[in-house]
């Protein structure tokens, strides 16, 4: 259980990160690309359903990230009873 619910925070991690770092213009070939790059190919095989489920709302909000994190945390507290966050 020790290690899911690990993996759990990493991901919890790996997406937060992700949503600030979309907030920041990113040059192509910097490392930060190449962090993002990474952090997208981690996050986006959860997100990507999410989002063709759940559209964005008013204004194009993209609130795909938020039901991801309350997803993550009803797992990690329901099935494995572990506390997952920053």
């Amino acid at each position: 259980m020790g290690l899911l619910c690990l993996i759990l925070n990493a991901y919890f991690i790996a997406l937060f990160i992700r949503i600030i770092l979309s907030w920041f213009p990113i040059q192509p070939g910097s490392a930060m690309a190449q962090i993002f790059s990474v952090l997208y190919t981690i996050t986006e095989p959860v997100l990507g359903p999410v989002r063709r489920m759940i559209p964005p709302i008013g204004g194009g909000i993209d609130i795909s990230p938020i039901i991801v994190f309350l997803g993550i945390q009803v797992l990690a507290t329901v099935l494995f009873g572990c506390r997952v966050g920053l």
